[in-house]
């Protein structure tokens, strides 16, 4: 049952891709986390352990180069279900001519929230949870790739990570992970941010961030890094609670400049004035 309906959300995000382009959302991801509200035996795959290791195929990775002076790098990241190809098209028409964007597609794996039906995904999960995330070497290997991706670019320009839903929260990740210097596992954190955007997204293990922001260095990376949430309060697969109070749980860690803009109506997919403003934002605060 799982796997037909998976494979008909498949074909409906394409067709949606194709004759509705500025309604570009991860429909995809919005009908395959429906079936989350279902009941599943399934164990969950993470161990956040860094003994048990194991091997991830990221998929193919879309670039959209930018059209003027090269200024600022920004990895986006999908949605459930979805690939990078889809976002880089609608990347590729925004009016930020300075921008490079990279469209990286996440490994195909077993999510336990579809009773272990595999499709592409940063990392497993379950129930949406604040208390912390059920697949930290899932998420540690997905941002480790993502700084893989940025560690290659000039050191003049300036680096980001933005994101829709389960991307959003890989994006939100990576911001708490640059503030503490360090992945889940205890490894560095190598990439010096300048700008994170979560879409109708949340941050996995909001609730123990400000426990873990206890140093200076963390404090001070916290309040230099810029964020943008965005979400609608019609969300019906990552409900407005989540993304609301991921927000005022960064901002109660020390994170200073944490912008959080809701829309009225939206559910879980973006739509252009949401967009537009995401320009706005990354203008002024990039410069690009």
């Amino acid at each position: 049952m799982a796997q037909c309906a998976a494979a008909g959300s498949h074909i409906h995000i394409l067709y949606t891709l194709q004759t509705q382009p500025n309604r570009c959302s991860n429909r995809c991801s919005c009908l395959l986390f429906h079936m989350s509200k279902m009941s599943y035996s399934s164990a969950s795959m993470g161990s956040g352990s860094r003994t048990a290791r194991r091997t991830v195929e990221f998929g193919r990775t879309y670039v959209v180069r930018p059209k003027a002076k090269h200024q600022a790098t920004i990895v986006w990241l999908h949605g459930l279900g979805d690939n990078g190809s889809s976002w880089s098209q609608l990347l590729d028409n925004l009016p930020l001519p300075n921008i490079k964007w990279i469209c990286p597609t996440a490994p195909t794996r077993p999510v336990t929230a579809l009773g272990g039906f595999p499709c592409t995904a940063w990392f497993d999960e379950g129930e949406l949870s604040e208390d912390g995330p059920n697949d930290v070497e899932g998420l540690d290997a997905s941002i480790a790739h993502i700084a893989n991706l940025l560690s290659t670019e000039p050191s003049d320009v300036k680096l980001g990570i933005g994101g829709f839903s389960m991307g959003g929260a890989c994006a939100l990740y990576s911001a708490a992970c640059f503030a503490q210097g360090k992945y889940g596992n205890g490894n560095p954190y190598p990439i010096n941010l300048k700008a994170v955007v979560g879409l109708s997204g949340w941050l996995p293990g909001a609730r123990n961030l400000r426990n873990k922001i206890g140093s200076n260095d963390a404090a001070r990376r916290a309040a230099s890094l810029p964020i943008l949430f965005c979400h609608g309060q019609c969300d019906e697969v990552v409900p407005y609670k989540y993304g609301e109070r991921s927000s005022q749980m960064m901002i109660s860690a020390g994170f200073r400049y944490v912008t959080f803009k809701s829309y009225e109506g939206l559910g879980h997919y973006t739509v252009p004035k949401e967009m537009e403003e995401v320009c706005q934002w990354l203008h002024t605060r990039l410069g690009a």
